[in-house]
């Protein structure tokens, strides 16, 4: 059975309208096979019920002919008597009285005659002549008072079966016909149908491809394309934030990549200038290892969280002092000698519920503002809350204009360009992000003047 089912799909039809023409073609083909061989079959049926109500009306006729009132019966000489013996038997009883000058004794025919006579009643049965086509032949009692008559007919049925194979043949024509046109219009019609769903298809391709906001929606449509609108619409949203993320997150590995290569790039350039000592060497060794840790620790980072496998205490448990993060933070930005940078802290040590790598990524970005934008200091406190740790970075820089303040966590917005310092406005958006997938907050203080104050809400560790 599974051959059977693989051989014809192997070599049945590739398309769904061709598919679904067959099953038609098929259908139709069966039913009118049906329909065809009931249709036959009643009217063999009917044309043989004629052929008997014509045997019937000549043994009548010839009952005209017969004398049942005697003893005996007798056989009235007629005008058309020649006529009415034509494929006439007439029997007194079982004792044959006339018979047809052309049916000489011992053929089926005479035979089937003597047999139905015998019956004394109404039958019928067909037999198959010598040398000729199948002949139909009926008897009929007639009682009498004191004797009884039987008479037998015989009706050739070959115009009967000329008029049934035509009919056949007519139906087998018309058939086929009609399996044409069922095929070709059930092919247009399914064509026609699909169509829809082909044009939709291929809008739904160049719609996922570039990410459009153009919809299908539900209105003007049947209920079974409003459906499938509506499931490619949840695809394509789907597609849309799938490719949002991909270039969000190929936005924000670009700049927090960014730091550590460049810090690659200047070690090699001053261990380039001129020749360096072993010591040196070494140092510009560790420099670099460190930047390169760190682009992978960014790299882990970001990629679990784009993953969603890496960033909630139930996935990804962790502590992690602040105060040394803090620490290592300001030595890698490097800050100016102008510029005082200090860490607060209540006690010695202030644990917050994140892994290191985490909590690195989320304070980079807000030290790396302050340090860039600050005028002479840059002071982060560090206190514990009920059940949270908050992180407060100050900076006394001209802070952040009113009118850019509601757009200051939206990806790529910066709110001036021409400020001389390169970005791409994803830091604050990343630190965001991060802080609020393990339940924290990332936010901005409108109050805070001068400068600018961004507070860091995270889980206790």
């Amino acid at each position: 059975m599974n051959r059977v089912l693989r051989f014809f799909r192997r070599v049945g039809p590739r398309t769904l309208r061709g598919r679904l023409s067959l099953v038609a073609l098929t259908t139709a083909a069966a039913l009118m096979t049906i329909l065809t061989v009931t249709f036959n079959t009643v009217m063999d049926r009917h044309l043989q019920h004629q052929a008997d109500d014509e045997l019937r009306n000549r043994a009548a006729a010839v009952a005209t002919t017969i004398d049942t009132s005697g003893p005996r019966v007798r056989v009235l000489e007629t005008v058309n008597d020649r006529l009415l013996d034509a494929n006439v038997w007439i029997y007194a009883g079982t004792r044959l009285l006339e018979k047809p000058p052309s049916a000489p004794d011992g053929t089926s025919l005479t035979q089937a005659a003597d047999r139905l006579a015998a019956q004394r009643k109404h039958a019928c049965a067909t037999v198959q002549a010598q040398g000729r086509s199948s002949v139909r032949v009926c008897s009929q009692h007639f009682p009498g008072r004191q004797a009884s008559a039987t008479v037998v007919t015989a009706l050739s049925l070959a115009p009967y079966r000329s008029s049934a194979d035509t009919l056949l043949l007519g139906s087998l024509i018309l058939d086929t016909v009609m399996l044409g046109c069922t095929y070709v219009l059930t092919r247009l019609s399914v064509g026609r149908a699909l169509r829809p769903v082909r044009t939709m298809t291929d809008q739904a391709t160049q719609w996922s491809a570039v990410g459009s906001d153009e919809r299908f929606g539900t209105e003007d449509h049947p209920t079974e394309l409003a459906r499938l609108g509506a499931s490619l619409d949840a695809l394509l949203d789907r597609i849309r934030t799938v490719l949002r993320h991909e270039q969000q997150l190929t936005g924000e590995l670009s700049h927090e990549l960014r730091t550590p290569l460049t810090r690659i790039i200047m070690e090699l350039d001053w261990w380039r200038t001129r020749p360096r000592t072993d010591a040196e060497t070494r140092a510009v060794h560790e420099v670099i290892g460190d930047a390169a840790q760190s682009m992978r620790t960014i790299c882990d980072t970001l990629l679990n969280e784009a993953r969603g496998d890496a960033l909630n205490p139930t996935t990804a448990p962790g502590t992690t002092d602040v105060v040394p993060v803090l620490d290592r933070l300001f030595r890698q930005l490097g800050t100016p000698d102008r510029m005082m940078t200090a860490v607060e802290t209540e006690t010695p040590v202030l644990e917050a519920g994140v892994a290191a790598p985490l909590l690195e990524r989320i304070l980079s970005p807000l030290l790396t503002n302050a340090v860039r934008y600050a005028r002479a200091r840059v002071t982060v406190s560090v206190r514990r809350g009920p059940g949270t740790v908050r992180i407060d970075v100050v900076d006394d820089g001209p802070g952040v204009a009113e009118e850019f303040v509601d757009e200051l966590f939206l990806p790529g917005r910066r709110a001036d360009s021409d400020d001389g310092h390169d970005g791409a406005g994803l830091g604050l958006p990343l630190a965001r992000r991060l802080a609020r997938a393990v339940g924290g907050e990332v936010s901005y203080d409108r109050g805070h003047v001068p400068g600018a104050r961004f507070t860091v809400s995270l889980p206790a560790g």
